[in-house]
């Protein structure tokens, strides 16, 4: 509870960083699934080696969380078929809704209210993978 100004000011800060770089605008993402433009694939490649740069860090250094104890990152289980499957919901629902999860927040912030359906209809996909994840093949 106490950091928890450093997380708003850190997500008001990547708010603003998506909106300039109409990470979060719908004919960004239009093109990108129409591969018209290089500028959200560029978003994501910088997102991808952001990531792997901070893994390999976190990794190498030992670097500890907030509360002083090592982070562990676990190993991936062996499979591919269940991230082509997800992946390909992910993106389906992407293309659909014209917005990740991400900009979800963004995109309300600046008063485009329609996307609380959008938001809802995450939500409710999220609750019922809890639900149904127990009976789907893993």
């Amino acid at each position: 509870m106490k950091n928890i100004l450093k997380y708003l000011i850190v997500g008001f800060i990547f708010g603003i960083v998506l909106t300039k770089s109409e990470a979060v605008s719908w004919y960004r993402i239009y093109e990108m699934f129409q591969f018209q433009s290089f500028h959200m694939y560029g978003i994501i490649s910088v997102a991808i080696l952001t990531g792997v740069i901070g893994i390999q860090l976190i990794k190498r250094k030992n670097i500890k969380d907030n509360n002083g104890e090592a982070i562990v990152i676990a190993d991936k289980e062996k499979g591919s078929t269940r991230y082509w499957i997800g992946g390909i919901l992910f993106g389906l629902g992407w293309a659909l809704v014209g917005s990740c999860p991400g900009p979800i927040f963004i995109l309300i912030g600046a008063g485009f209210w329609t996307v609380l359906i959008v938001l809802f209809g995450a939500l409710l996909g999220t609750y019922l993978y809890g639900v149904l994840k127990n009976k789907l093949p893993h």
